[in-house]
Order: C-alpha cells, then sequence, then structure tokens
C-alpha cells in the first residue's frame, strides 16, 4: 500500500486536485472571514511579545488575549459530554462553585446510536448553551476518531466505527454548537485510535484508509459545518507528530478543506517550537513549553519569520471575533444545568437504547402480570458521569436505572428489590493492578441468586462502568467484567425470566449472556436522564429505537486488527500517559513508541466482518422494535449527478415506533479492492402503528467515489451499482442496481 507521506512530494498534485474534486458546486464561504480588516489592523498594532502570548495557554483551560486592545482570552470547555466544572487557574482542584453542576449527556457511542442527525443537532445546542451559561468559547469536543479497535478506551467518547455515520452526527453537532453561540474543537486529529501508547506511537496507513474512513468526519464537519476549531491529536502519522504534521493541518485541513479556524494541541502534546508554529498549530495546550520564550527567541533569531506569528495570530483572532466572549461578572451566575438541556439528555437516551434480542417477547413489562422484580447488579445504582481517566461531568442529577424503574412503577403495585450482584471495578483496582476481568463474588452472587429466586422477573443490570473503559488505556478484553457471565448463569438457573441491560460504551463479547436472557439491550453511558430512559423502554412507554454504531464481535480475536495481530503493540516499558503524566506533574516521555500499522486498510469493522465472512454476534446497524416494520416497492435511478432511491416503508404492528432506513451500496465487477458493502445514507422515519411513508434518499454520485492513491485524488468507478436497503449491514431488505456511466 502507499502511504500518506509520499504525499508530501505531491503536494502541488493534492491541491490541484482538491480544487477539481470541490469545484463540482461553491465551497461556502466561513463565517470566520467576516473580520480581516479589523484583525490587519489590531494585528498591526500588537508587539511581537504580544502575538507570541497568545500561542500557548495562559491557564489550563484558557489561552490569552490581548487586554490593552480589548481582546479577550479564550476559554475552553472540557468535555464533549458535559461541561466540565471549574478548576483552579492552573491545577486540576475544582473550585466547588454551587453553580458549574452541569447536565450530564449521553457519551458519543449512545449519540451515535440513534442515527438521528436532528438529535446530534439538539445535543450541539445543549452544550453550547451550558457553555455559555459558564463563560466559555470553545467546546473541547465533538470527539469524532473512528472507533477501530472494540477495545479503545476512549470508543464510548467517539461515535462509530463508520464514517458516513460519524461524519452525519459530527455536522450536526458542530452546527448545533456554533449555531447557538460556542465553537467546537474537533478531536483527535488525526488517526487517534486507540489509548494505549496514544502520546508516542507512530501510525502507519495507506492513503486510501486515511481518505475514506479516518478523515470524512474531520472533512464533513469543517466543509459542510463550518468548524471553527481542531485539536491535534498525540500520535505521530507517518513519522510525523499531528501537532506538528504539515500535511495534515496545513495542505489537507487549511489547503484542502478549507479550514480558516484555529488548531490547538491535545494537553501536553506538542514536541518542538519551529517545526509545530510552522506546520500549523496555532495554540499549545495548557503550558507554554514549546510556543512561549522559545518562540519568541525563535522569532528573534530570524529562525521563524515573524509573518508566520502573524497567520497564527489571524486564525486565533477569526475565532475570537466570531465568537462574542462571556464577561466574567457574567458568568456561572445561575445553574449550568436547565430544564431545556435536561429534555434533550432524554430525548438522546430514549433513541440511544438498543433491543439486541426479545426472545417470547418478555418486553415490554405488563406490570399487571409482574408484580415482583428483582434488579440486580452493581450498574443499577452506579453513577457513570465521572469515572477513570479524563473528562467528566459533575452532574446535577443522574437517574440511574433502579431509580428510573422505581419512579415508573411508583403506585403500580409492583414490588421492586436490588442485589448489588458483582462487585464494583474501581481506580483502586487498576492502581493496584487487579484485572477486571475476575471471578464473581460469591457471597453477592448468592444474595442475588436468593432475590431472583422469589421474583417473577430478573432485570439484569450489568457491562462496563467508567473504571472499565477509560481515557488512557485500553482494555485487554471485551468480557463482562466482575465475573458477570458466572452470575448470569447462577440466576438464570435461579429464575429463567432475565432481561439483560448492558450499561458499556463499546462492544462486549455478550455470548454466554445472550444464551441465559429471554431479552438483552445496551443502554450505554446514558447520562443524567439515563435511568428514566431505560424505564420507559423496558415498559413500553417508548418503542426501542437504537441502532448499534458498531459491530459485536463474537470474539476479539475475529475483530481486523487483532486478526491480523497488529495490534496490542509489542510491549515496550510503559513510560506513562502523557495525560497522566501532565496531571502527575510528571515529565512527558518524548520518545517515539511502537508503530501502529493499520495493516486491515479500509476493512475496518463491518466493512472487515462482511467481506470476508467473518460471523458476528451482534451486526452494525442491529436494532429491533416492539412493533413490526416492512420495506417494499425500491426504486433506484442515477443521473449525472446524485443516486435516487425511493420506497415505502410501514409499520404493521399495534405500536408506534421508530425504524432506521439504512443504504449500503456494493461494487459486483469493481476492478478495485472495495468492502462487500458500505454505508452511504440512512434516515430515522417515526411511523404511527399501521402508517406507511414513502422514503426518499439522494445521494451525491461524488460520495460514491474512491481514493485513487496513484493518482492522488478522488474517482468515480464508472460500472454497476448494487443499491442496498436494509435495517443492518446483515438484514437487507431490498436490493436495486444502477449503471454509473464514464465521466
Amino acid at each position: 500500500m502507499k502511504r500518506i507521506n509520499q504525499l508530501f512530494a505531491l503536494s502541488g498534485i493534492l491541491i490541484v486536485s482538491a480544487a477539481c474534486t470541490t469545484g463540482q458546486k461553491p465551497e461556502k464561504v466561513s463565517a470566520l472571514m467576516g473580520h480581516e480588516e479589523e484583525i490587519t489592523a489590531l494585528i498591526a498594532r500588537m508587539t511581537l511579545e504580544e502575538k507570541v502570548n497568545m500561542l500557548h495557554g495562559k491557564h489550563m483551560f484558557s489561552s490569552a488575549g490581548v487586554e490593552r486592545l480589548g481582546i479577550a482570552d479564550m476559554e475552553y470547555a472540557d468535555g464533549p459530554f458535559g461541561i466540565r466544572e471549574e478548576m483552579e487557574p492552573n491545577s486540576w482542584k475544582p473550585l466547588g462553585l454551587a453553580t458549574d453542576s452541569a447536565t450530564f449527556f449521553p457519551t458519543g457511542s449512545a449519540l451515535a446510536a440513534t442515527w438521528s442527525e436532528a438529535l446530534a443537532y439538539d445535543y450541539g445546542v445543549g452544550m453550547a448553551k451550558e457553555a455559555r451559561l459558564r463563560g466559555k468559547d470553545m467546546i473541547l469536543g465533538p470527539a469524532i476518531n473512528i472507533q477501530r479497535l472494540p477495545t479503545g478506551g476512549r470508543t464510548y467518547e467517539y461515535l462509530s466505527e463508520d464514517p458516513v455515520l460519524s461524519a452525519a452526527l459530527s455536522v450536526q453537532y458542530t452546527l448545533g454548537s456554533q449555531d447557538n453561540g460556542a465553537a467546537v474543537c474537533l478531536k483527535h486529529y488525526a488517526l487517534n485510535n486507540q489509548e494505549n501508547d496514544r502520546g508516542s506511537i507512530d501510525v502507519k496507513v495507506s492513503a486510501r484508509a486515511m481518505r475514506e474512513i479516518y478523515l470524512p468526519p474531520f472533512e464533513a464537519a469543517v466543509r459542510e459545518a463550518d468548524a471553527y476549531g481542531v485539536m491535534a491529536a498525540y500520535n505521530k502519522v507517518e513519522g510525523y507528530w499531528c501537532s506538528e504534521n504539515e500535511l495534515l493541518l496545513n495542505r489537507i485541513l487549511r489547503d484542502e478543506w478549507g479550514f480558516r479556524g484555529m488548531v490547538i494541541s491535545d494537553w501536553g502534546g506538542v514536541h518542538s517550537t519551529v517545526g509545530a508554529v510552522t506546520s500549523g498549530l496555532n495554540v499549545e495546550m495548557p503550558g507554554s513549553r514549546y510556543m512561549g520564550a522559545a518562540l519568541l527567541d525563535s522569532v528573534k533569531a530570524g529562525v521563524v519569520p515573524e509573518s508566520v506569528i502573524d497567520t497564527r495570530v489571524r486564525e486565533i483572532l477569526r475565532v475570537r471575533l466570531a465568537i462574542a466572549p462571556v464577561p466574567a461578572t457574567e458568568a456561572n451566575k445561575v445553574m449550568s444545568s436547565l430544564p431545556a438541556q435536561q429534555q434533550i439528555a432524554d430525548e438522546v437516551a430514549a433513541h440511544s437504547i438498543v433491543l439486541l434480542t426479545n426472545d417470547g417477547d418478555l418486553l415490554p413489562i405488563d406490570p399487571m402480570k409482574v408484580k415482583r422484580i428483582a434488579v440486580i447488579g452493581d450498574n443499577a445504582v452506579r453513577r457513570q458521569s465521572q469515572g477513570g481517566v479524563g473528562a467528566g461531568v459533575k452532574a446535577l442529577r443522574e437517574v440511574t436505572p433502579l431509580e428510573g424503574i422505581t419512579n415508573r412503577l411508583q403506585g403500580s403495585g409492583v414490588t421492586i428489590r436490588w442485589a448489588q450482584g458483582y462487585r464494583y471495578y474501581s481506580m483502586r483496582d487498576r492502581y493496584a493492578r487487579v484485572s477486571p476481568y475476575s471471578d464473581a463474588d460469591p457471597k453477592l452472587m448468592a444474595e442475588a441468586v436468593q432475590l431472583a429466586k422469589s421474583s417473577d422477573l430478573v432485570i439484569f443490570v450489568g457491562g462496563n462502568n467508567r473504571e472499565v473503559e477509560t481515557e488512557g488505556s485500553d482494555r485487554t478484553s471485551i468480557t463482562l467484567p466482575m465475573g458477570q457471565d458466572e452470575l448470569l448463569q447462577q440466576l438464570a438457573a435461579a429464575n429463567p425470566r432475565i432481561v439483560a441491560v448492558m450499561v458499556t460504551g463499546a462492544p462486549l463479547d455478550l455470548r454466554r449472556a445472550q444464551q441465559v436472557s429471554l431479552a438483552m439491550l445496551i443502554s450505554w453511558f446514558n447520562g443524567s436522564e439515563g435511568g428514566n430512559a431505560l424505564a420507559d423502554v423496558l415498559l413500553g412507554k417508548v418503542s426501542p429505537s437504537g441502532k448499534l454504531p458498531f459491530t459485536f464481535p463474537l470474539q476479539l480475536e475475529d475483530s481486523p486488527a487483532y486478526s491480523l495481530k497488529v495490534y496490542p503493540q509489542q510491549a515496550r516499558q510503559q513510560q506513562g500517559d502523557v495525560f497522566v503524566n501532565l496531571v502527575d506533574k510528571k515529565e512527558a516521555a518524548q520518545e517515539s513508541g511502537p508503530v501502529a500499522d493499520y495493516a486491515e486498510g479500509i476493512f475496518v469493522g463491518y466493512r472487515w466482518f462482511d467481506t470476508k465472512e467473518v460471523p458476528v454476534l451482534y451486526p452494525f446497524g442491529h436494532g429491533l422494535s416492539y412493533t413490526t416494520f416492512t420495506y417494499s416497492d425500491l426504486q433506484v435511478r442515477a443521473d449525472d449527478t446524485y443516486l435516487y432511491a425511493t420506497l415505502q416503508l410501514s409499520n404493521d404492528g399495534s405500536r408506534n415506533g421508530e425504524e432506521v432506513v439504512q443504504l449500503y451500496v456494493g461494487r459486483p465487477g469493481s476492478k478495485i479492492e472495495r468492502p462487500l458493502k458500505e454505508l452511504k445514507a440512512f434516515r430515522r422515519i417515526a411511523l404511527q402503528a399501521g402508517e406507511k411513508k414513502a422514503v426518499e434518499i439522494q445521494i451525491p454520485l461524488e460520495k460514491l467515489r474512491h481514493w485513487d492513491e496513484a493518482a492522488n485524488d478522488w474517482k468515480l468507478e464508472p460500472g454497476s451499482v448494487d443499491v442496498l436497503i436494509g435495517s443492518s449491514s446483515q438484514n437487507i431488505r431490498l436490493t436495486g442496481t444502477v449503471q454509473i456511466a464514464a465521466r
């Protein structure tokens, strides 16, 4: 495979090709470009010292403006799923304010499971509203890296294994936030797809895989939503740190995509002065090791032209003038979390829950028939707004599964009792190097089994928690932690009527759990209203409509990076995680680490499983409902610009519901290597019981292009295109074929 470092030698071709491929329609003019004359005048009045002072952190989550010129500091809001509490300026110690409790929004994989662009927009709105109440200018999110590894420590933050789904939601999150006054900072750019050794690995990836799989969410948010900020990732790509990667930051992001905003580093992710500032980094965070005094000296010595500094300052000022600063006297005056934002969190949570199985129609629960419910599992009472390494949310409220079920069944005559069942895995265990994949606790298991015996129904709430899935390290397994499989076997022997609810942000090995559970759902780290949303689904107030945003493999070894034995990389002496070192005030390791070989190329997620005919437990896009949807009457055609598909979707059941129609394409007879099928569009459709609707989907033909490594450009291959309509990547309901003519 041709590596992307070859593009450095072809930069002229890259820029020309971009102009050709995007010349079919006018590029959107960035809202950042409305103050150029004012910015020019401001820069002319600045001293060199004032300019350089803008290019690094001032406090832990702010960078400096120029007070004498009326340029406010830039204030950053940590966390893509909730605004982090206020902290002392140069430490991680909370200020302890009474007004900085925020809404805990469902995490990234939960948002992705909604497959809803409308909810992604609302999510951005909610985040922006709370950021502005707190005086923040830029949200450090959305987190939109592709989920390459089932074990990835931040899978719960990211959106999907698929670039089309990730891109669509990234665009709407960005629009929702920036339409409401808060800039986004897309992260982590780029190819930050693992947590182990993230501060030192060197990613080796084909140009085609980078373009078709890993960059589309960033490109879409920049081109279609005019994202104002981007965060450079920790890792290297083809030998160059992302914070000083000329190809990524200047040639692709700025020259090709037309990005006009600012790039900040991940915290502690800068490695040089000259390389960083000349390659496109605007702000080093949170300190000034490389872009403070060292940069000032480099300019005075003539190593860095002052014109480069002016360019970096101009890019910051574009954002600063587009986002009105919130005066300190107005910030943190009222509680961050307000009912409108809590309602958004509830809507996202309710639409994200995935019904995996429902054998015997055990769900929804009928309170007239079920009078004694055993709720079993530590996750039934565990709050997930905080935990592990990295950003958390000081949540004003978080309804747990047990609280939600109790709330919704209050006054119904149903008795609800809880048993812990399995031990909580904590950071104390992690620091003591205790594995989460231990045996069941005999005492807790015995108590849970006894409760199950005397109950009409068991609701088992298991899965992971925020200590098992955490920034800074990847999981070593996708097995259920703390002996949950063993516990489930014992519970089933005592009472076979089990509904298993898995709280998780990432894939799990559910083979044993599935064997003993009549019904199973994925409930995610589902935010402030997660417990109420879960109860609404369990009781049928809401028909489940979430769809998996990634594949659940039968076993970890089936997934591409593990199957090809390119992950985990060869063990080496541990230097500690770059962010953890920063928090602990240790010197961050600067040397290069292992190579991350993306040998699977474009065959990520379902593309691998479907093409290689590897069986899975649950496919990408899977999710059941309490009603039945029928697909019919597919018609497809194509002209010189678009592919068109129309079909009829009917709700043939007795309950209202929502279905996600998924459109995949295949290219039989293609002369290039391709996946068996690829998602190209989707639509979430709400239908009342008995209702029928026409669904129309139109896809620009440019979305069917592939990256031609020889030409270093996008190419549209003529020929036959199979159009596959389904409710998951492996449940295809309708098929059609169109021909694309040579252009």
